[in-house]
């Protein structure tokens, strides 16, 4: 019998093989036990595959809003039949949050909540709608208390953290003009609108960040009180 996937769509990042066991040791300090993450922008699917074997999720579901990438995340998946790890999802988040959601919910992810929304290497290399449209699903599909977790370049206080990450600034710039490294404040204060709040950030190889954002309940108004 011949296999439903094209072992051939392959994809292959030498940064993935590189990074993902440092991920991985971030994602173990806060991940609880039996988690349900869904993952955003999840590129050539290898670090779903890892990620998913080695840290203690009852479920994985990847996305992407590339064909080419849910075709490779799909044969990786194939290929290492993971317990966790669902098929690949289609998922554009700059679209209405409430269509995000319904096509979750449609494609058999029910409830359509998460502990964890992992999203590595997207906001530099991508409009900052999208970063908009991750922190809207973030706001509305992770269960209180739920984590999203960020992994890339990010400027701090306005700075490069390094000049590698200038000129690749750069040359991101060069490619799309819409594309670039972030400040990591205007991200956490994007993040701030939907109710998610830093808990962490951490030193990682060749000068990207892990960033560990919480989701809070909002506040209940308070009762006035009267003289």
């Amino acid at each position: 019998m011949t296999s439903a996937t094209d072992p051939d769509a392959r994809r292959s990042s030498p940064s993935s093989l590189r990074n993902r066991e440092p991920i991985a040791q971030v994602l173990r300090q806060h991940l609880p036990d039996h988690s349900r993450v869904l993952e955003i922008a999840a590129g050539t699917g290898e670090h779903a595959v890892y990620l998913s074997a080695q840290l203690p999720v009852a479920h994985w579901w990847p996305s992407d809003i590339s064909a080419d990438a849910i075709n490779s995340i799909n044969a990786w998946r194939e290929d290492a039949n993971p317990a966790a790890l669902h098929p690949a999802l289609h998922l554009d988040v700059s679209r209405p949050v409430e269509e995000t959601v319904e096509h979750l919910r449609d494609a058999g992810v029910s409830p359509a909540r998460f502990d964890a929304i992992v999203c590595i290497n997207m906001i530099h290399i991508s409009p900052w709608q999208a970063t908009e449209g991750l922190m809207r699903t973030a706001g509305a599909a992770l269960e209180d208390g739920g984590l999203l977790y960020l992994y890339g370049p990010y400027r701090q206080h306005g700075q490069h953290t390094a000049a590698s990450n200038a000129r690749f600034d750069a040359d991101l710039q060069l490619r799309d003009p819409q594309w670039g490294v972030r400040n990591l404040e205007d991200v956490c204060k994007l993040a701030a609108g939907q109710h998610l709040k830093l808990l962490d950030v951490v030193d990682m190889p060749a000068n990207n960040l892990s960033v560990i954002l919480q989701k809070s309940r909002p506040a209940s108004p308070s009762s006035s009180s009267h003289d």
